[in-house]
């Protein structure tokens, strides 16, 4: 007989490759009775997610300590239904694509879709649509819909910024392809909510490393302002000073969209200070040849839009200084900044699900 403190080692196999969940099939299978089931989960040792959905208290402690939570539920409603035809979809696969996702004070619950039927339980909600092969995929322990099926999905519900942030984030780190979403988009030209999803693929840039550098090319373009090249490199005496979000080559006017997490926590060892300084000065060299700068903060982005108007067509308006000793070279993709988080960064973590947490 197994104790009822742990999971049987013949279930400990699969509850490995989902965050640690077991289910009522698993224990039956290594002839756990209930009446251990019942000891287990009185004692704390085991907690119930859903009717015949467990985890132990310890894996659960590590979920939460991680924030896996999302997944873990997702799982743990998956496993209740036991239904093979649903995938995760919407706003939960963007979660397991480690996408950007508008901030949410209300629980979303769990999205899925299936093919036949449509059905709604506690926390979870199953719409029915079609499912293309190449619509599905299997992400770590994750039944789910593909990255460009999960953006089409959101951006036809989701705020144009958010929407197309979470396309920026997917280009830049080559989970999908342009011409992926418009296969998607062609087989969904009547579904409720496209042209907001067409609209949201036609403004996406994969060059924006941020969520702010997304918003802050929409909230450009909402106000009329002409474009500017993404991600550009400023080399001086063959020495790569720094490299622009946003960069107007005809007034020698560079822009940086500014969060705060780079100050909070700087890579590569750095204190703040230490971050605050080095780019002071690599900002003075390139403004004494010329180079001009306009810092947009998420402030300017969200409340203080007519001031940024004028500043930035008062910049642009006035004659572009020559900066012959500044050589600018436009990058042709980003740098992915997975695994940041914070006012600048995706505002998203990635995980495969796969593995006991820890």
């Amino acid at each position: 007989m197994a104790t009822p403190l742990h999971v049987p080692l013949a279930v400990d196999e699969p509850a490995r490759r989902r965050l640690g969940i077991f289910t009522t099939a698993d224990l039956a299978r290594r002839g756990v009775t209930e009446r251990e089931v019942r000891t287990a989960t009185r004692t704390g040792a085991w907690v119930r997610l859903r009717t015949g959905v467990f985890v132990s208290a310890g894996d659960l402690a590590e979920v939460e300590r991680s924030d896996r939570r999302p997944g873990l539920e997702a799982l743990a409603v998956m496993a209740g239904l036991a239904r093979p035809s649903a995938v995760l979809s919407r706003d939960t696969a963007a979660w397991v694509w480690g996408l950007p996702r508008p901030r949410t004070t209300a629980p979303v619950g769990v999205h899925l879709t299936d093919p036949h039927t449509w059905r709604r339980g506690r926390g979870w909600l199953m719409t029915r649509a079609a499912l293309p092969d190449d619509e599905v995929t299997l992400r770590g322990a994750y039944r789910v819909t593909a990255a460009a099926r999960t953006l089409v999905d959101v951006a036809r519900t989701w705020p144009e910024v958010h929407a197309v942030a979470a396309v920026d984030a997917a280009l830049l780190r080559g989970l999908t392809t342009r011409d992926e979403m418009r296969r998607v988009l062609a087989r969904q030209v009547n579904v409720p909510g496209i042209p907001r999803a067409v609209r949201a693929v036609d403004l996406a840039d994969g060059r924006a490393e941020s969520w702010l550098e997304t918003c802050g090319r929409v909230t450009f373009a909402a106000l009329g302002l002409p474009p500017f090249v993404p991600q550009v490199e400023l080399w001086v005496a063959g020495t790569l000073l720094k490299v622009v979000d946003g960069w107007y080559p005809e007034a020698a006017l560079a822009v940086e969209f500014d969060g705060r997490v780079k100050y909070r926590r700087p890579r590569f060892g750095r204190s703040p200070e230490q971050e605050l300084w080095e780019e002071k000065r690599r900002e003075d060299l390139l403004r004494s040849t010329g180079v001009r700068f306009l810092r947009v903060g998420y402030e300017d982005l969200a409340g203080g839009r007519r001031e940024l108007d004028r500043a930035a067509r008062r910049l642009l308006a006035a004659p572009g200084p020559e900066v012959p000793d500044v050589r600018a070279v436009p990058r042709a993709e980003g740098r992915s900044r997975v695994g940041e988080a914070g006012d600048d960064g995706w505002l998203a973590r990635v995980d495969d699900g796969v593995g006991r947490p820890g």
